[in-house]
């Protein structure tokens, strides 16, 4: 007929091969990693150290914001003398701060 057909045109060829597309994502995940999930992997064996290193005399606050002075260390649980003569039974995970001895008393 009159009219002719029409056939595409070849692909234009990248020469990065595509790579260009994913160099953002890949910077994001990077900048993600540095700055979110290794910060957080330091503190968390931090943490961890410190739980271990827990001993009698030491003095600590739990997440409920309890002072106190450690008196005994079993495995799960720490027992804690948050008054005289008031001791309650703390488990490890609830420890947050180890603090410097002597910061009871200047309370």
């Amino acid at each position: 007929m009159f009219i002719s057909n029409a056939f595409a045109a070849a692909p234009a060829q990248d020469p990065t091969g595509g790579m260009m597309q994913f160099i953002p994502l890949i910077v994001i995940f990077v900048l993600f990693y540095f700055m979110l999930i290794r910060p957080q992997m330091k503190r968390a064996k931090e943490q961890k150290n410190m739980l271990e290193a827990l001993q009698k005399g030491d003095e600590i606050i739990t997440t409920g914001g309890q002072l106190g002075k450690v008196v005994k260390v079993n495995e799960n649980y720490i027992s804690v003398e948050i008054a005289e003569n008031v001791v309650v039974n703390v488990q490890k995970a609830a420890i947050t701060t180890l603090l410097p001895k002597g910061t009871i008393k200047n309370i």
